[in-house]
């Protein structure tokens, strides 16, 4: 009876299945984050229902999903999982093209791996055009926001910053900055100037707020 009781709690099925679960359910959290449309059914699919729709050995081209913005119907974002253990130039162009012909011009590219410096050189070649950004999935097993010390985030809208800036009589530069390769800021996909609010509030750190500038 005892050994019943405890394959209950073991996991009997494949770790790749497991792994790509986690990690496309960070990014589907991330991207409702964000403020873009992400389903119910999308943020609470469990593991055996993820497994019945993809397997125990998922192809990663079926993971592959695009959704658009809750605002603003025009901006869209593809999110592809690379199929190479090698995220390599070729493979970079076969997304662009689905991009160009779909109209998409942002996409997020997670990679088993690393990716190749060709690879690297053409995203940045074509960040004029489309921007990408690339996570490694080892960057998604878990959800940055839900880590104990981490503290609330608020993204300022423009007219929130301008009226910070103005209260506390500072520019921009003069704010305490977060730099665009922060996890948290990555999580948020934010560019250089965003201002984000850090509300602090545990029995470790006590109540507090503070700013940081993305730079």
């Amino acid at each position: 009876m005892e050994n019943c009781s405890i394959d209950r709690f073991i996991d009997k099925g494949s770790t790749v299945s497991h792994r790509l679960y986690r990690i496309r359910r960070t990014v589907f959290q991330m991207l409702d984050d964000r403020g873009y449309e992400i389903s119910d059914m999308d943020l609470n699919t469990t593991l055996p229902q993820f497994r019945v729709s993809y397997g125990e050995e998922p192809d990663r081209d079926q993971l592959n999903f695009s959704t658009k913005s809750r605002t603003n119907s025009k901006d869209k974002i593809f999110v592809f999982f690379s199929v190479g253990e090698k995220f390599g130039i070729n493979e970079l162009k076969g997304y662009v093209h689905r991009m160009s012909i779909q109209d998409v011009h942002r996409a997020i590219i997670v990679v088993q791996n690393r990716i190749t410096p060709q690879a690297k050189k053409g995203v940045k070649e074509i960040a004029k055009s489309f921007l990408i950004e690339i996570f490694e999935e080892t960057d998604l097993l878990m959800n940055v926001k839900e880590h104990a010390l981490v503290p609330e985030h608020q993204i300022l809208t423009l007219a929130e910053k301008n009226a910070l800036l103005q209260q506390y009589g500072v520019k921009e530069n003069q704010l305490p900055r977060m730099l665009e390769t922060d996890p948290i800021a990555r999580y948020y996909g934010l560019r250089r100037g965003k201002v984000v609010k850090l509300i602090y509030d545990s029995d470790l750190t006590g109540h507090y707020v503070t700013y940081r500038v993305v730079w």
